[in-house]
């Protein structure tokens, strides 16, 4: 498959990546949706998230069962009302929180007060950080996940990160999973049931984040919820319980190899990951020509107080 994500659409991606189910969901008053630029704090924010409405818990299999990914297939041929209708059969007594790595309009958004109560949960990262992330997080995609999509591992894989970036991210145009995901969320970015969050300011702050959230979704734990909440949203945890966070139950096969959710958590590491300056000006290039916004683009970049 030669066309793995489309030029100008933050949206697009492989095909077991079809963000157009989310059109389909019929949302409820208190939704979350978590929505996050590839490798960019997903699956931390998604802990965090179930932690805080559960009141902390570790008691459960796999994130992906408790926050359902609602623009993935987990195999060929699976339709997407299959998706829809394991979103409706969710418990109606408890909140639903939702991953996506759609900005508007791939994944629909509600303005407060004129629908469904929905809440936007909408992370980043330093783009370079989230690009070489990308790369070991494909490269730890089994060869059975790959078999089961018809696809070749050389579609989407590179034996080092300068060749990853120039065939694979910049010849089909994934910038845009980043830059256009910021320009789609920009100018929302202050509606009252929208929250913004960086991880950099999550890891340099990690109890005030999850408590900035807690109150963004108007929840309220006690401090012994809180004791449990921060113990397991910490990284030291979901390292030492990582098979909780590789998707195990997502696919028809095993989608990675462990230890490609939880790896280091690190902020300005994309150096020592294969980051170059040749590619970091390029990045930055093309990414200013999709965002415009010099104020979004060093926001994206440095996280900090929110323009």
């Amino acid at each position: 498959m030669s066309n793995i994500m489309e030029e100008d659409s933050p949206t697009a991606g492989p095909p077991w990546i079809q963000p157009e189910i989310q059109q389909m969901i019929e949302w409820r008053d208190g939704d979350v949706v978590i929505s996050v630029p590839i490798k960019s704090g997903t699956t931390w924010t998604m802990n965090i998230v179930h932690q805080l409405l559960t009141g902390g818990t570790a008691e459960f299999r796999d994130i992906y069962e408790q926050v359902p990914w609602i623009e993935f297939l987990g195999y060929p041929g699976q339709s997407h009302q299959d998706v829809v209708d394991r979103v409706a059969a969710m418990p109606t007594d408890t909140r639903r929180a939702f991953k996506t790595h759609s900005p508007p309009p791939g994944v629909p958004f509600q303005t407060a007060g004129s629908g469904k109560d929905a809440k936007y949960v909408v992370v980043f990262r330093n783009p370079e950080e989230g690009v070489v992330s990308f790369k070991t997080f494909l490269d730890k995609h089994t060869d059975e996940w790959f078999n089961l999509w018809g696809m070749p591992r050389e579609a989407m894989c590179r034996p080092d990160f300068p060749s990853f970036y120039s065939e694979v991210v910049d010849g089909h145009g994934i910038q845009g999973a980043f830059f256009g995901f910021l320009a789609a969320w920009w100018p929302l970015r202050h509606e009252p049931n929208v929250m913004f969050i960086h991880f950099a300011d999550m890891k340099r702050d990690h109890e005030g984040s999850v408590r900035k959230i807690a109150e963004f979704l108007g929840v309220e734990p006690s401090n012994d919820q809180w004791a449990k909440i921060l113990e397991y949203t910490s990284f030291p945890w979901m390292k030492k319980n990582e098979s909780k966070f590789e998707a195990i139950t997502a696919g028809k096969v095993p989608i990675l190899d462990s230890g490609a959710m939880i790896r280091k958590g690190q902020v300005g590491n994309a150096r020592a990951d294969g980051m170059t300056d040749e590619v970091s000006r390029h990045l930055r290039e093309v990414g200013s020509q999709i965002c415009p916004d010099v104020a979004a683009v060093n926001w994206l970049y440095e996280g900090g107080k929110l323009p």
